[in-house]
């Protein structure tokens, strides 16, 4: 998920950088600009570093175990194969 802090930053980025002579509308823009912004982060389904962090860790233990179990079913067939 998007870091919510700064999805808001960014909307009052775009607000501000509105000519000053419009800067009745900011507010508006800002709430826009950030509903805006949080559809379409939404369709890109992002997720938080922390959260890729965790799922990245989670994936390397998971394959540290599929290579073990890997060995030990290649020790099973080698011993069915000497018999």
């Amino acid at each position: 998920m998007f870091d919510k802090s700064m999805l808001n930053d960014l909307a009052r980025h775009l607000a501000e950088s509105v000519p000053t002579d419009l800067f009745k509308l900011q507010d508006d823009l800002e709430k826009n600009f950030r509903a805006i912004l949080q559809a379409s982060f939404a369709r890109m389904n992002l997720v938080s570093r922390e959260e890729f962090d965790v799922q990245a860790a989670v994936l390397a233990r998971t394959r540290e175990q599929l290579e073990r179990l890997q060995l030990q079913l290649d020790e099973l067939e080698k011993r069915i194969a000497d018999r």
